[in-house]
């Protein structure tokens, strides 16, 4: 059985990047799979200072 949890930063149509631990919703826009939550926010600071993702 595999545990391990997979985060992924899913963009919303206005703009702004959750952080997710699955990715049912398959939007436009999706960037991971990461292996920790801390990673995934770490990513989402980089894709908001790249103007990819609006600030919530």
């Amino acid at each position: 059985m595999n545990t391990t949890q997979n985060w992924y930063i899913v963009k919303s149509p206005a703009g702004n990047c959750e952080i997710v631990s699955d990715n049912q919703g398959q939007t436009a826009e999706h960037w991971g799979p990461f292996a920790s939550k801390e990673e995934a926010i770490a990513r989402r600071v980089g894709l908001i200072r790249a103007g990819k993702c609006q600030p919530v």
